[in-house]
């Protein structure tokens, strides 16, 4: 029988209770001790925040998604033990066993509980659950410990008490662990086995879903803060360390440079681009720019960005691509047509980052997903919400992905539209609805804030063209055979594009709307150069109100977007984005783009080409725009140093704005 020896101590009795679950009881002891625990004190923090929490109605579910989190984390600690159990937990090891199980249940306890008491203290200066800052301070005790004892003395005496406290309990706790017999037969622990296995890999996924869980499923409020109490601290911590390998002083890979040259860099760039628009020259906010709109409107207009998943220049004819976008190519011919735009980067998030935020890139990963991104950085959403304007973001899949929900939720957008909020789609395939339904939704979310007479941004990104490219049958003529290839789900949401449009033209809300169609990215972006740059060729459209005819000739990138449409919109700001305003600048003008690849950096003027890469001499090249061919140059031209450093400075100010969070309004 499964029992300890001593059958009078309370602490026996607990385990005689466990004993169904013979070699797994101490998993059975975590979740016993940590579920309760953890929602005390999710309890205790939303009493304590209570105006903020009240403030978004949803308590109740802040409570169970609580739980939920906790499941995870209890899931994840216990791992260890349910892969170990099988091995050790035989008659012959069974002492060995008892000893481990028991100390790392102790010491998962006693971790909980640390980093709960840490949260107080920790959202009280930061305004957050302990995060990657959290596990940064302990890089430099010297100067932290003598912080934390004269600022936060009675915390950190209180909290190392309650934590020394917690352990001597469970101490006491476990004791009878140490007098169980095994129970068991060999045959049963391991028919057992796969069962419980399988239990905790469905409980740390904690989803169905085409993807597991992550924090960014649980920010369901417009406050940053009170989406951390939803959470618990170690999973926020253990989520801050797995995304810190991203996000370390990555652009110093390509050489070193200081604030202060970057800086005159920039403004050099600007001066050769012609950029007359002045810097604030705030310390605090280096890139502050005063932009006045070139084009005055009695009221400004409304913003649309359909981003495109994956729709390279491959994709569209009169860029060199196969022939799937007929209604692009109609549109084209109604507005700002942009023949050499450029993608920053090849995922969706860098795209997201580039085109919301006017962000430029580095070798991390693009801020959508950084931590210190989070909160209070600079983004369309953040600048036209004082003007007035309310920001939505619509998907047709799970909007944590990639951390969206939780990035546009933190900064600035109000409201988040997923896959969870379309009734009786038409199609509903790996990555949600299809973009059919996606763009339906638009229409009809476009129609009610035109009703309300609201200004608004609305971000839409389409899905249907990712791999396993699948969509509705019937609404289009295959370019190819069989079905699911790129192609085909390319000219599906063109289709659904076009469909949009007829619709968007009849409304009333047309009038008063600027439209963008571009790309996040191409799709498969690959070569045999050191920077493929023909795959990073995008199509980018502007359309809608009374947006004039214009093929914009010069190279531009993703990051002057948002900038141009701040004056095609009439929107007076002040803001960190370094991106042209192309509405002020001559078609003339050679242009520049810059593009990160993997490792390697690229930095174009016009057809001149410096591409960065690490613990290497820069390389120069020049590329046919017509040919869609980057060639090696035998020699720097001449101006080559200086394009070296135009090209070192923009990538050294990504990593420094983020790293400084310098990339902020007022």
């Amino acid at each position: 029988m499964f029992e300890p020896r001593n059958h009078q101590a309370p602490t026996a009795r607990l385990w005689s209770l466990l004993s169904p679950l013979g070699a797994y009881a101490p998993i059975g002891l975590l979740f016993l001790v940590g579920l309760p625990m953890l929602s005390l004190s999710r309890i205790a923090l939303m009493l304590w925040q209570w105006d903020r929490v009240a403030a978004t109605g949803i308590w109740p579910d802040m409570l169970l998604q609580g739980v939920r989190v906790d499941i995870i984390q209890l899931s994840l600690l216990g791992l260890p033990l349910l892969l170990l159990a099988p091995v050790l937990a035989m008659h012959r090891t069974w002492r060995f066993w008892r000893v481990l199980s028991r100390y790392w249940v102790v010491l998962s306890v006693a971790l909980l509980a640390l980093l709960e008491m840490a949260s107080p203290a920790f959202i009280n200066e930061y305004d957050s659950r302990p995060n990657r800052l959290f596990v940064e301070y302990l890089k430099y005790p010297a100067e932290v410990f003598p912080m934390l004892w004269n600022g936060f003395r009675l915390h950190l005496v209180g909290g190392t008490l309650a934590t020394i406290f917690v352990v001597w309990a469970m101490v006491r706790l476990t004791r009878a662990w140490l007098t169980v017999a095994p129970s068991w037969s060999r045959l049963k622990l391991w028919l057992t086995w796969p069962l419980l296995a399988l239990l905790a890999l469905v409980a740390i996924r904690s989803s169905f879903d085409h993807r597991p869980a992550n924090p960014a499923l649980f920010a369901l409020t417009n406050d940053a803060m009170v989406n951390t109490l939803i959470l618990n601290s170690t999973w926020s911590v253990a989520h801050a360390i797995y995304g810190m390998k991203h996000e370390a002083r990555s652009s110093e890979i390509y050489g070193s440079m200081k604030e202060r040259d970057i800086l005159q860099q920039v403004q050099a760039t600007r001066q050769l681009l012609q950029d007359t628009r002045p810097l604030i020259g705030d310390q605090d906010i280096p890139t502050l720019t005063d932009q006045k709109a070139s084009i005055r409107r009695e009221r400004p207009l409304n913003l649309v960005i359909i981003l495109e998943e994956s729709l390279g220049a491959t994709f569209v004819e009169s860029l060199g691509g196969v022939p799937v976008t007929p209604e692009i190519e109609k549109l084209k011919e109604q507005g700002w047509w942009f023949e050499q735009l450029y993608a920053t980067g090849t995922r969706s998030v860098r795209g997201i980052e580039a085109v919301v935020t006017g962000f430029p890139p580095t070798p991390a990963q693009s801020v959508v997903k950084l931590s210190l991104a989070q909160n209070n950085f600079s983004t369309l959403a953040q600048i036209l919400g004082k003007q007035g304007y309310e920001s939505e973001f619509i998907y047709g899949g799970e909007s944590h992905f990639d951390n969206m929900r939780g990035f546009f939720m933190a900064n600035g957008f109000s409201r988040v539209t997923d896959q969870n909020d379309y009734e009786s789609p038409v199609f509903k395939g790996s990555w949600g609805v299809s973009d059919e339904d996606l763009l339906n939704k638009t229409h009809e979310r476009l129609l009610a804030k035109h009703a309300e007479g609201k200004r608004s941004f609305t971000l839409v990104f389409t899905s249907s063209n990712h791999t396993p490219f699948e969509f509705p049958d019937g609404r289009i003529e295959l370019y190819e055979q069989p079905k699911g290839t790129d192609n085909n789900a390319v000219k599906y949401t063109d289709y659904a594009l076009g469909q949009f449009v007829k619709k968007a033209r009849s409304s009333d809300y047309w009038k008063d709307t600027v439209f963008v169609v571009v790309a996040d990215h191409d799709i498969r972006v690959r070569g045999d150069s050191l920077v493929p740059i023909e795959r990073f060729h995008i199509p980018g459209l502007i359309f809608g109100a009374d947006i004039p005819q214009r093929k914009v000739k010069t190279v531009a990138s993703q990051i002057d977007l948002a900038p141009t449409l701040l004056s095609l919109m009439g929107v007076d700001a002040k803001h960190p984005m370094i991106g042209r305003d192309l509405t002020r600048e001559p078609d003339s003008l050679p242009g520049r783009a810059m593009m990160q690849y993997e490792q390697n950096y690229a930095w174009m003027e016009g057809q001149k080409v410096v591409i960065l890469r690490p613990g290497k001499e820069a390389s120069h090249a020049d590329y046919d725009p017509a040919r869609k061919h980057l060639t090696t140059a035998a020699q720097p031209p001449e101006n080559g140093k200086a394009m070296e450093e135009r090209a070192l400075a923009h990538v050294q100010l990504g990593a420094w704005l983020y790293r400084s969070q310098l990339y902020r309004l007022p």
